[in-house]
C-alpha cells in the first residue's frame, strides 16, 4: 500500500510517499480502506521535530473510510461499514489502516467531514464538560476557527452557554459568528469578560488577559500552545483572588483504556447531533495524499476554517 512516511525530522521535504507492506487486523482491531484523513497539531510538530520518534515514521491519526477486514472478536461492526477512528500507531495517512478505537459515521457526513471528528471533537466535548459549561455559562474560545474552536463554539451553543470566540482573520469572523458566537478580535478580548470558562487553544501569552477575564469561580482549559508557545508567566495572586483553576489536558498521552471510552461516548451523546443539525464539521480545504507537504504548509500557515484533510 501507499503511506506518508517522515524520511526525516525538520527540513525540507521530510514527508515521502512510500510502499509498505499491507496491515492485516490483530484481536479487536478493524482495518479501513481510508477515504479521509484529518490533519492536526501532532503531526505538525512531529514534522518539526518536536516530539522525536524513530524513523523513518508514518503519519495520520484520525481517519475515515470503510471496514475491509476484522480481527477475532470484533462484533460491532461489518465489512462494508463506514467509520472513523483514532489511528493507535499514527499510521492513518495510507490507502489502508487499522483502528482500535471507532464509531460510525453518521449519514448525514461524508468522509472528509468524518476524518476531522476524531481528535477535535473529543478534545471539545471532554475539555467543555471537565469545567462544568452548560445553560447561562459564559464561555470564552480563544482561536474558533480551527477544528477543535468550531467544535468548542457548537458544542458550547448546544449545551446553552453565551459563547464569545476569538478570531484573528478578519475574513472568517462571519462564518464562526454562524456557528453559534459573538466574535471578536484577539486584541482586548478581556474586556468582553468576566467568563465562566475559558477555552485557551492559542498558547501562554493569553494566560495573564485569560485570568483578568474570569468571573470569579471561573476555569481555563488550555488544550493548545501551537500560536504563542507553551512558556509565559500568570499572576498567582490573581488566581487566588478570583479562586479560579486552571485545567489542561492532550488526548495522545492517554491509555488505550480512556481513548475507547472516548469514542463510545461521543457515539451515544454527540454524534446524533449531526442528525439534526445541531454540529456541522467546517473543512477548509482537501488534499490529495502525494500533496502531503503542501497540506502540511497549509495547516501551518493558519488562517482557516475547520480541518485540513487527505484524501488517499
Amino acid at each position: 500500500m501507499k503511506a506518508v512516511c517522515y524520511s526525516q525530522f525538520g527540513g525540507p521535504e521530510v514527508l515521502k510517499i512510500v510502499d509498505l507492506p499491507d496491515p492485516h487486523a490483530g484481536p479487536g482491531q478493524i482495518r479501513v480502506a481510508v477515504r479521509a484523513v484529518g490533519v492536526n497539531p501532532t503531526d505538525w510538530k512531529l514534522r518539526k521535530g518536536l516530539m522525536g520518534g524513530e524513523l523513518p515514521q508514518t503519519t495520520g491519526r484520525e481517519v475515515a473510510g470503510v471496514v475491509d477486514q476484522v480481527g477475532e472478536g470484533v462484533t460491532d461492526v461489518a465489512v462494508g461499514d463506514r467509520v472513523f477512528g483514532f489511528s493507535p500507531d499514527g499510521a492513518g495517512a495510507a490507502e489502508l489502516a487499522l483502528l482500535s478505537h471507532y464509531a460510525p459515521i453518521p449519514p448525514s457526513l461524508g468522509f472528509t467531514e468524518a476524518a476531522g471528528l476524531p481528535v477535535a471533537l473529543e478534545t471539545a466535548t471532554r475539555s467543555l464538560d471537565a469545567l462544568g459549561v452548560g445553560a447561562g455559562s459564559t464561555l470564552l474560545v480563544n482561536g474558533a476557527a480551527g477544528g477543535v474552536g468550531t467544535a468548542a463554539v457548537q458544542l458550547g451553543r448546544a449545551a446553552g452557554a453565551r459563547v464569545t470566540a476569538t478570531v484573528r482573520n478578519e475574513g472568517l469572523r462571519a462564518q464562526v459568528a454562524e456557528l453559534g458566537a459573538h466574535v471578536i478580535e484577539p486584541d482586548g478580548f478581556g474586556e468582553h469578560g468576566p467568563f465562566d470558562v475559558v477555552l485557551e487553544l492559542v498558547g501562554a501569552a493569553n494566560l495573564g488577559d485569560n485570568i483578568n477575564a474570569l468571573a470569579t469561580g471561573g476555569r481555563i482549559a488550555v488544550i493548545g500552545v501551537g500560536g504563542t508557545g507553551p512558556k509565559g508567566e500568570i499572576n498567582l495572586a490573581l488566581l487566588m483572588q478570583k479562586r479560579a483553576a486552571i485545567h489542561a489536558s492532550t488526548l495522545r498521552a492517554r491509555p488505550l483504556e480512556e481513548k475507547a471510552i472516548a469514542m463510545r461516548r461521543l457515539e451515544k451523546e454527540v454524534l446524533p447531533n449531526f442528525a439534526n443539525g445541531t454540529l456541522t464539521v467546517p473543512v477548509a480545504e482537501t488534499f490529495e495524499l502525494d500533496r502531503a507537504e503542501e497540506a502540511y504548509d497549509r495547516f501551518e500557515s493558519g488562517g482557516k476554517l475547520g480541518k485540513i484533510v487527505l484524501i488517499p
